[in-house]
C-alpha cells in the first residue's frame, strides 16, 4: 500500500504544472552553474597555479553544483511539501483518508517517499550531468556518489520536516513558510554558533552534517544524524496525524 500512495503522490507531482516548473527552473540552474563552474575551472587552473595547489576537476566544480543544490532545495522542497497533507485537509478529503484500509504509518511514508522519489530525479541529474565530465578528465566518482548520497539524505531531511508542517494546518503556503522558516534555521545553527562549535545547538545544524557529504567522505555519524532527523519527524506527522483522526 505504501507504494501505491508513494506512485499516487509521483504522478499528481508530475501531473502538476507547479511540479515541471519546478524541476525546469531547478534543472536550468544546475545546468547554468556547471557550465560557469567548468569555465572558471580552466580560467583559475590554467593560470600560474603550481600543479601541486591545483584542484580536480570533480571537487571543483561538483562542490559547487552541489552546494548549490543543497541552498536551492531550502526552496523547493517546502513549495512541493506544503500540499501533501494540508491540500487534504482544506478539500475536506482527509476523513476519507483516515476511513480508507491503510494505516496512518501507511499513508505517510508513502507521501514522504513519492516526494523523495520526484526530487531525486534532480539528484539523478546532477549526477548525470557531472559524470559528463568523464569525456575529458577522470572523474572522481566516488565524490560524485558521496555527494549524492548526502544531497539524498539533506533532501529526505527537508521533506520529512515539510511533511509534518503540511500536517498542522489547512493552508499550503502558511505550511511552506513554516517549512523554510524552519529549514532555514537548521541550516544556519552552525553559523549562529561559530564561536563554540562545540554547542549542542550547532550540532543540530543540516549544514555541519552535509559538510562531510560535500567533501567525497561517507561517515556514519552524519547518516545516522539525517536518518533521524526524518524517522523522527515522519513520527511525528503520523501522531499529529492520529490526534486529528481521533478528534473526528
Amino acid at each position: 500500500m505504501i507504494i501505491n500512495v508513494a506512485r499516487k503522490e509521483l504522478k499528481s507531482m508530475f501531473a502538476s504544472p507547479m511540479g515541471w516548473v519546478i524541476l525546469s527552473v531547478l534543472m536550468f540552474a544546475f545546468g547554468t552553474q556547471y557550465l560557469n563552474a567548468v569555465n572558471d575551472y580552466f580560467a583559475v587552473m590554467s593560470g600560474s597555479m603550481r600543479p601541486a595547489e591545483r584542484t580536480g576537476v570533480t571537487q571543483f566544480v561538483g562542490q559547487s553544483v552541489y552546494g548549490l543544490a543543497s541552498f536551492i532545495m531550502l526552496f523547493a522542497v517546502p513549495l512541493l511539501s506544503m500540499r501533501l497533507i494540508a491540500e487534504e485537509r482544506r478539500s475536506q478529503t482527509l476523513p476519507f483518508l483516515f476511513s480508507a484500509p491503510i494505516s496512518l504509518t501507511e499513508i505517510v511514508a508513502g507521501k514522504f517517499l513519492g516526494l523523495v522519489a520526484f526530487l531525486s530525479v534532480l539528484i539523478i541529474f546532477i549526477a548525470g550531468m557531472l559524470s559528463t565530465l568523464n569525456i575529458w578528465s577522470d572523474v572522481d566518482f566516488g565524490f560524485l556518489v558521496a555527494n549524492s548520497i548526502g544531497l539524498l539524505l539533506m533532501v529526505a531531511s527537508f521533506s520529512a520536516l515539510g511533511l509534518y508542517f503540511s500536517s498542522l494546518t489547512q493552508q499550503p503556503v502558511i505550511a511552506a513558510m513554516l517549512t523554510f522558516v524552519a529549514l532555514f534555521a537548521l541550516m544556519m545553527l552552525d553559523r549562529f554558533f561559530a564561536g563554540d562549535p562545540g554547542n549542542v545547538l550547532a550540532n543540530l545544524s543540516l549544514t555541519r552534517h552535509f559538510q562531510s557529504f560535500s567533501g567525497g567522505l561517507i561517515d556514519t555519524a552524519d547518516i545516522t544524524y539525517f536518518l533521524l532527523f526524518t524517522v523522527t519527524f515522519l513520527t511525528l506527522t503520523v501522531r499529529r496525524l492520529d490526534a486529528d483522526r481521533l478528534r473526528g
